[in-house]
């Protein structure tokens, strides 16, 4: 992966500085220092990754979210929401529609992209259930997800997608922040990669977005207190 990203909006952000609202500042400062260590963990698709959502939770994450379920959040909504209104270039919409619309897709079509799918698996196995019944506890609910999903993606909803494709993502981060698979595993490799380089479009994109409207209602970030050294 490219360093191009992180030293372009870092150099912007150091000259910008001055005009950046304390509560916006610190966002982006975070931000922009895990993006920095996501872009050189260029060997390591499951750092790049974890480091990237770290940063991407750095952006948008406010400190009423401490406890909450991400998947529920509706700062979350209203976050992306605020990003689309100032975002008159549909740079965000040029990422799912044009960039990554395959990637999309597969996560979209994906089970293992899916809490459901794994949560029923587990109680499967506590209640040693036939692989039938434990189909029956999950499927249903996929395919009205991918019904869902489907009409997002034929009303070019780009709010609604990105709410879904990130949904999908928490779900493989979820494992890898709880050592539910071994590092470099195999029967991810193909969602952690995706979501690495989808990711490492929609991270600067978003600080990008913040640094072009300084001015705009940013939420106080999580956690806040911190001095930061530019």
């Amino acid at each position: 992966m490219s360093t191009d990203r992180y030293h372009e909006l870092k150099a912007r952000q150091r000259a910008e500085q001055l005009r950046h609202p304390d509560g916006m500042a610190l966002r982006v400062h975070r931000a922009l220092s895990w993006l920095q260590r996501a872009e050189l963990a260029d060997d390591d698709e499951d750092a790049r990754f974890l480091f990237l959502w770290i940063a991407f939770k750095a952006a948008y994450a406010e400190h009423s979210l401490v406890e909450r379920d991400f998947t529920e959040s509706p700062a979350l909504r209203q976050f992306l929401a605020h990003l689309l209104r100032l975002d008159e270039g549909e740079q965000l919409a040029r990422l799912l529609w044009r960039q990554f619309p395959q990637a999309v897709r597969l996560l979209l079509d994906s089970p293992h992209c899916f809490q459901p799918y794994w949560d029923a698996h587990a109680q499967g196995q506590i209640a040693a259930l036939s692989p039938d019944e434990i189909a029956a506890l999950w499927k249903p609910a996929f395919e009205r997800a991918r019904i869902q999903a489907r009409g997002a993606l034929v009303r070019l909803d780009t709010e609604d997608v990105l709410i879904l494709v990130l949904s999908r993502l928490h779900v493989p981060l979820t494992q890898l922040q709880l050592g539910g698979t071994t590092w470099d595993s195999r029967s991810s490799r193909d969602t952690v990669r995706d979501g690495a380089r989808l990711l490492g479009v929609l991270v600067p994109l978003i600080i990008e977005l913040m640094l072009d409207n300084p001015g705009a209602d940013w939420a106080a970030p999580c956690y806040p207190g911190e001095n930061p050294a530019f």
